[in-house]
């Protein structure tokens, strides 16, 4: 059999990138791409950053006014996230990146995972030339960088990938593995998160070195059996997770914070408009059509509320969307007579489209 070859591909700083593409003139400027929550001014958190911005210590997760003290006397730009627009970008680079794999498991918008063994053959080599041959076809086709790692499993390749950012290419092969990761800090392992890194530090282990010469019962006494067992196996470069296909997803939903506190429907309903509109283009262009739509409220007592209704037909339009959800919420407000803060949409009971008639067709025709 030949070596299992894995490859981690992540597009660099990738919704600041994607801001980059479609304006170059904000190249070597810090730019900080954020989500606001509706209440206002700075009220929000940085989604992602570029370099530019990060040796200021931008840091994804920072609140916007931070940030943006980090950056006062900086010729920064502050963008609000266009999702739609990232979303279809990274649906065009897994598509690249899909026809290139054996495998595809694609994790997030901007990361995936390839199992590319049979293509190579288990030659590190070749998986070094395809992953410059990848890399060269996103810059062709959406101006984008990516770093890759390739090892000879999930946690080596994803390590690896983290390596050389921006745009490098990592090659670690099965008898480099143990050696690569030794030194590093445990917190460079993908799941010790801080929680796991301290109690991981009050037992003495600060290196990944250290933590592949523990005993892994004790391992399996303090984390438990299934991350006892990763810990130890990931800390000395073994990791036997499949790269596979992810399943389909059971619901798309948005819930977004109202700017004040309100229960009449005439107030609420415009950020039910925009939720519905965006809830729609990303259901529509992912193929779905959607039975079942659901309206989540949470009060100014911080109490959640839903009403959802599920139809025969599958719904295919936002205006039918948008309808149907501003119906469910009227009904919860004459119902439960509360202040709402949070309003939200999901819809669920999926279908891939495929000619089917759907409920706004019957209505309409």
């Amino acid at each position: 059999m030949p070596e299992r070859v894995v490859m981690q591909v992540d597009l660099d700083y990738f919704y600041a990138q994607c801001e980059e593409v479609r304006n170059p003139s904000l190249r070597n400027k810090p730019v900080v791409v954020c989500i606001y929550s509706g209440r206002g001014g700075d009220s929000g958190a940085v989604s992602t950053s570029n370099y530019a911005a990060r040796r200021y210590g931008v840091r994804s997760g920072m609140p916007i006014a931070r940030a943006k003290q980090l950056l006062r006397n900086v010729e920064a730009v502050f963008l609000k996230a266009d999702l739609d627009y990232y979303d279809e970008v990274s649906r065009r680079v897994m598509n690249i990146l899909r026809k290139h794999a054996d495998i595809f498991e694609e994790v997030s918008v901007d990361e995936a995972y390839l199992d590319v063994t049979e293509k190579t053959k288990g030659d590190y080599e070749a998986a070094k030339e395809l992953a410059l041959k990848i890399k060269t076809e996103i810059m062709e086709a959406e101006n984008l960088t990516c770093s890759i790692g390739i090892g000879p499993n999930k946690v080596i390749a994803k390590m690896a990938s983290d390596y050389q950012k921006p745009n490098g290419v990592t090659l670690i092969r099965p008898d480099e593995a143990v050696g690569f990761i030794a030194e590093l800090s445990v917190d460079k392992l993908p799941g010790v998160g801080a929680k796991t890194k301290q109690i991981l530090e009050e037992m003495g282990v600060k290196t990944i070195r250290d933590l592949a010469k523990q005993d892994p019962q004790k391992l399996i006494s303090r984390f438990g059996l299934k991350l006892g067992n990763y810990l130890y196996n990931a800390a000395n470069g073994r990791n036997d997770e499949p790269v596979k296909e992810r399943l389909e997803p059971t619901q798309f939903s948005r819930i977004v914070t109202l700017k004040q506190d309100s229960q009449r429907i005439e107030e609420i309903e415009k950020y039910v408009d925009e939720i519905c509109r965006d809830l729609y283009s990303r259901v529509s262009s992912q193929g779905y059509v959607f039975k079942s739509v659901g309206v989540i409220t949470v009060s100014d007592s911080l109490s959640t509320c839903t009403r959802s209704a599920t139809y025969e037909h599958p719904l295919d339009s936002y205006e039918a969307l948008r309808s149907v959800s501003t119906a469910l919420l009227s009904r919860l407000l004459e119902e439960e007579k509360i202040k709402i803060r949070r309003v939200g949409v999901r819809v669920s009971d999926l279908v891939k489209k495929r000619g089917q008639r759907t409920l706004y067709d019957f209505l309409t025709s």
